[in-house]
């Protein structure tokens, strides 16, 4: 699992659904640390938009501790305070393990576990007009800058053959939607 997605107490379950979503689809593996801010349950989940459910593949945790004596690898740490973008931090050794951490939407990552790995604090750069951007959109942004410095392993740069291929658009004998 060389890219993860950890997400620590979210709070909002349409973000968490839209994140997983992009989880499914990028074969990219969740973390889940408790709290969670709303029932984990199919009906809550699929409301929040995921269809996908049955590719995710995720993981709960009762706590930090839990997490990190079970995931040993590099944790990169998201936060409006970081100093990088994340275009400065390297992704791009495929056989190591990334950990990508995300805070919850209302105070993000605590502040003692930022103090304790600062050399790995990264931030979505931003103007001062807000003071973040939604955890999704953030997740999708790192997510795929971390994709694009691996070469995307595993994932299609066209439309695959199971949907409608890569020459749909250009094919005459079907209609367009």
């Amino acid at each position: 699992m060389p890219l993860n997605v950890v997400l620590y107490a979210p709070e909002i379950p349409q973000n968490t659904g839209n994140i997983m979503r992009t989880c499914a689809g990028t074969d990219t593996f969740l973390h889940l640390i408790e709290p969670l801010g709303f029932k984990l349950d199919t009906k809550t989940i699929q409301r929040s938009g995921v269809n996908y459910l049955e590719h995710v593949r995720y993981r709960v945790y009762r706590n930090w501790e839990a997490f990190v004596t079970l995931n040993p690898g590099i944790y990169v740490f998201f936060t409006r305070y970081g100093q990088k973008s994340p275009d400065q931090f390297d992704f791009s050794r495929i056989k190591e393990t990334y950990y990508l951490v995300f805070g919850r939407e209302s105070t993000g990552i605590p502040k003692a576990l930022l103090r304790d790995h600062w050399e790995n604090c990264v931030r979505l750069p931003m103007n001062d007009h807000i003071r973040s951007l939604n955890l999704a959109n953030c997740v999708c942004a790192v997510l795929y800058e971390a994709l694009r410095q691996q070469g995307y392993p595993g994932l299609s740069r066209t439309e695959p053959e199971t949907l409608k291929g890569p020459d749909w658009v250009l094919r005459t004998d079907e209609p367009s939607e």
